[in-house]
């Protein structure tokens, strides 16, 4: 058995945020041989239980094993249940609770790579009206042209978590995420506490009372007129869906690393 192969495994499996419950059945696969095997998953975020099976595969030519993809599916308080394939590289792309945070349809914002190499950001959002053939639901990105400037969007509201830095920076990387984050509204001396996410298709936050009952800002109110005229922009800007290839080289930045499940539920 490679050991050092093994370790590398494990860090992949880690740094996705699938924990260290799997360890000992990764290295008896391992110690097997086997050309391919997979890993069962759970874990339960804010109430809702979501699985994944993680593939692995070994190389032809050498006793080396990848972690090439996993699949995770969760079930809407609706009913419908939805699954799609994460693809990655080298052990890295979308991570666990990214995945959980586009399952239930929230935007997450990564660092991406594409066919020449260059690095380059956007949004991703699942668009689950559009199936592709393998199977997987389709991949809207969101670059930065689209418009998109959600720290302008933070400042149109009068939020406790902008008067530092610190704890600015930490609600933005947990917006960037794909979380439903707590944050806290002061008005005329008085806090309330309210949820929101960000909505880069429609360039705005969603906003949540305590409840988890959708609310709208008087900002929103006033732009609310313009969310027609705002579809018919979006059809004419550049929206695509991500390329498979692409989206299993996305990287966290270093800022990001540093900062690292800082507000991770």
């Amino acid at each position: 058995m490679n050991q050092q192969n093994l370790d590398y495994l494990k860090d992949n499996i880690k740094y996705l945020g699938f924990g260290e419950g799997l360890y000992q059945a990764l290295e008896a696969n391992v110690r097997e041989g086997k050309p391919a095997f997979t890993l069962q998953f759970n874990n339960e975020f804010n109430g809702t239980s979501m699985d994944a099976t993680l593939n692995f595969r070994k190389s032809d030519s050498t006793e080396v094993y990848f972690l090439n993809s996993y699949q995770a599916s969760l079930q809407h308080t609706e009913g419908q249940q939805v699954k799609q394939t994460f693809y990655l590289n080298k052990g890295r792309g979308v991570t666990c609770k990214e995945a959980f945070n586009l399952l239930e349809g929230r935007a997450v914002n990564k660092d991406l790579t594409n066919k020449e190499g260059q690095v380059y950001n956007a949004w991703l959002q699942l668009d689950f009206k559009v199936v592709e053939p393998k199977g997987n639901y389709q991949v809207n990105q969101y670059h930065h042209n689209y418009g998109y400037d959600l720290q302008k969007e933070l400042q149109k509201h009068p939020l406790k978590e902008l008067k530092t830095e610190a704890e600015k920076g930490r609600l933005i990387e947990s917006l960037e995420k794909g979380n439903r984050q707590s944050v806290t509204f002061v008005k005329d001396g008085a806090e309330q506490k309210m949820f929101m996410e960000a909505n880069p298709r429609f360039k705005t936050l969603n906003l949540y009372d305590s409840k988890m009952q959708r609310v709208h800002s008087q900002t929103q109110k006033e732009t609310s007129s313009k969310s027609q005229q705002q579809q018919k922009q979006e059809k004419n800007e550049k929206v695509e869906p991500v390329d498979e290839d692409a989206s299993s080289r996305g990287k966290l930045s270093k800022k990001r690393r540093a900062q690292s499940q800082s507000l991770n539920p």
